[in-house]
C-alpha cells in the first residue's frame, strides 16, 4: 500500500491496483490519469497499467498490475524506458524510478502513475499537470 497526500494506492487480492486521488488538484489529476491511460491503451502501449474501471464521483481508478517495484534501474535505461514512452505520444513529466516496475512473467521493465504526463499530440486539449517546484 503507499499512502501519501496526494493518493492512496493500494493492490488487492486479485493483483488490481486500486488508486483513490486526493489533495491538491485531485479532480484534475484523476482526469488526467484517466485521459492518458486511455490513450496508451489505444495506441497498444505494452508496459503501462490498463485501465479496468474509472469512478469520477469517488476519484479512484482500478488499473491492471504491471509488477513491483524496482529498488534500482541503471540511469541509461530509465532514460530509455520514458523515451520509450514519448514514442506511444505521451512525456511522462515526472520520470523517476518511484515511477517503474518490473513485471516477471515477462521481464519487461514498465512505467506507472501518469497524472501528471502530457498527451503529446493532444492538440488544443493537451495538458499538462506537471508540478512545479512551488507545489
Amino acid at each position: 500500500m503507499k499512502d501519501t497526500p496526494r493518493a492512496l494506492v493500494r493492490i488487492s487480492f486479485d493483483g488490481r491496483v486500486h488508486k483513490t486521488f486526493r489533495g491538491h488538484l485531485a479532480r484534475e489529476r484523476f482526469e488526467q490519469e484517466v485521459r492518458v491511460l486511455k490513450h496508451l491503451e489505444k495506441r497498444g502501449c505494452p508496459f503501462v497499467p490498463r485501465l479496468l474501471e474509472s469512478d469520477p464521483a469517488q476519484l479512484k481508478i482500478i488499473t491492471t498490475n504491471c509488477g513491483t517495484r524496482v529498488d534500482q534501474v541503471n540511469a541509461e535505461r530509465q532514460a530509455e524506458l520514458f523515451a520509450e514512452l514519448e514514442r506511444y505520444g505521451v512525456r511522462h513529466e515526472d520520470p523517476e524510478l518511484r515511477n517503474i516496475t518490473y513485471r516477471a512473467s515477462d521481464g519487461r521493465f514498465c512505467v506507472i502513475d501518469f497524472e501528471f504526463a502530457t498527451i503529446l499530440d493532444g492538440g488544443a486539449n493537451s495538458v499538462s499537470l506537471k508540478p512545479s517546484a512551488a507545489q
